[in-house]
């Protein structure tokens, strides 16, 4: 097979999983191209393809072999790099796939560089670099720049939780926080950039200041910690990404409603609405504190979004406990759900657990769930119509038509214009599309209801 005639030192990069993930591709993008790298779209010819994996889903290694497979069709001789949380749990699996060259654990992925400077195509297993979880006890900070009007800043990493299906703490290590004048640094980095948003990523962000200068022990609180990033200028918005419910203080509750740049949004993990099963998960609070949290942001922030990430199918969850599930979320006043499948992982006590719940079953479940996250997404979309409210407004052009969310993370859109991307704008929240939007073509939500 010929060669294809590319420039030197070309990379492309492509990102599985969370914000967090975004984050530290960013990173790692800013240190090649200083080094003399020049970025590419990962469906072009590349002389290094680096994919940044996930593992919180059975899929990881079909995605992983995925991108692998999409990277030899655009250059059957660049070399192919795996990094992120996949990389560090299964290190020698990922080096058995044929096309990847190098496979780098949580530790190594912050120095690619020096590996990259020899690395030639193999033939057979990729090379390993892979360290000991436990030795992952420093912090490397990082955030996310790009086309997009928002950044994803970093500002914790690790996990102490022992979650029974959780495999996070078993490819990030301990929680251990960036020092709050870093994050300010990098906040303001950012801001001199013109970009107007940054969200606030890390796995456990409620817990920050655990390992702030490298001891366990809590130098500030993620209350200190969004107190100093709101005085920060020229940051329009901050938003506060997944945050554990037993972590989301009052303080810090009352302190986003009366802030200058934290937007009303909360992504709140409740992972089961059984107090039974968040038990067996080993989760630090029960359904009362749940509904305690959801209700403080009702009375002080009335037009909040609150979303909600939780679990179906896990070992043990009978269709009775389900429906205490659903039940206690068709109660809440909520905005929308993340729904995930529970798909046993190794390494995890939930694997062993009795009572799996069939396939099927766990599906049909998960369907029930996100048809009742429309639902609750479409009336509270409804409850906003005739607000006026600012709209952050993005930079694609998709047929037309551009997109933006409102600080209360309602997706408004409009015919598509140059002179509104990354710019906010006041608009009064009209009509409710066809597509589940906020403005042009009126739907009635009977007909909403009707087509799901």
């Amino acid at each position: 097979m010929s060669k294809v005639n590319i420039q030197p030192k070309t990379v492309a990069f492509h990102t599985l999983g969370c914000k967090l993930n975004f984050a530290e591709t960013s990173t790692i993008a800013r240190q090649l191209t200083d080094a003399g790298y020049q970025k590419v779209n990962f469906d072009e010819p590349a002389q290094v393809y680096i994919i940044n994996t996930c593992s919180v889903t059975e899929n990881a290694d079909k995605e992983c072999k995925l991108h692998v497979k999409r990277a030899a069709k655009a250059n059957p001789d660049g070399l192919v790099a795996i990094i992120g949380c996949y990389a560090q749990l299964k290190p020698e699996e990922i080096s058995a796939i044929e096309g990847v060259d190098l496979v780098l654990g949580a530790k190594e992925k912050f120095n690619i560089l020096s590996y990259l400077d020899d690395l030639e195509k193999s033939e057979s297993y990729g090379q390993v670099h892979s360290c000991e979880i436990d030795e992952m006890d420093f912090f490397v900070g990082s955030y996310s720049i790009g086309d997009r009007t928002r950044a994803f800043l970093k500002v914790q990493d690790g996990c102490d939780y022992k979650c029974t299906y959780c495999t996070i703490p078993l490819a990030r290590g301990i929680s251990r926080s960036d020092t709050i004048e870093n994050v300010v640094n990098n906040a303001k980095e950012i801001a001199g950039r013109g970009i107007k948003e940054i969200v606030l990523t890390g796995v456990n962000i409620g817990d920050y200041g655990k390992g702030e200068f490298g001891n366990k022990k809590h130098e500030h609180t993620f209350l200190d910690l969004i107190s100093e990033l709101d005085k920060v200028e020229g940051i329009e918005r901050i938003r506060i990404s997944s945050i554990e419910p037993n972590l989301l203080k009052d303080e810090s509750i009352e302190l986003v409603s009366k802030s200058r740049s934290f937007v009303p949004h909360f992504h709140i993990p409740l992972q089961s609405g059984s107090d039974e099963l968040l038990k067996k998960m080993k989760r630090r609070y029960l359904t009362r504190l749940y509904f305690n949290r959801v209700n403080k942001i009702r009375e002080v922030m009335p037009n909040a979004a609150i979303g909600v990430d939780v679990i179906v199918g896990f070992p043990g969850e009978t269709e009775e406990l389900f429906m205490e599930t659903y039940n206690f979320l068709n109660d809440l006043p909520i905005s929308y759900l993340h729904v995930f499948t529970y798909s046993e992982r190794e390494n995890t006590e939930a694997a062993d657990m009795q009572g799996a719940v069939p396939i099927p079953e766990r599906k049909r479940r998960n369907k029930m769930l996100r048809i009742l996250s429309e639902i609750k997404k479409m009336e509270f979309y409804r409850t906003q119509l005739g607000n006026k409210l600012p709209v952050l407004w993005e930079h694609e052009n998709k047929n037309g038509m551009m997109y933006g969310f409102t600080e209360n993370y309602v997706r408004v859109v409009k015919p598509f214009d140059e002179k509104s991307v990354n710019q906010i704008e006041e608009i009064v929240l009209d009509k409710i599309t066809e597509e589940g939007n906020v403005s042009i073509k009126e739907m009635q939500f009977e007909d909403f209801l009707a087509k799901i």
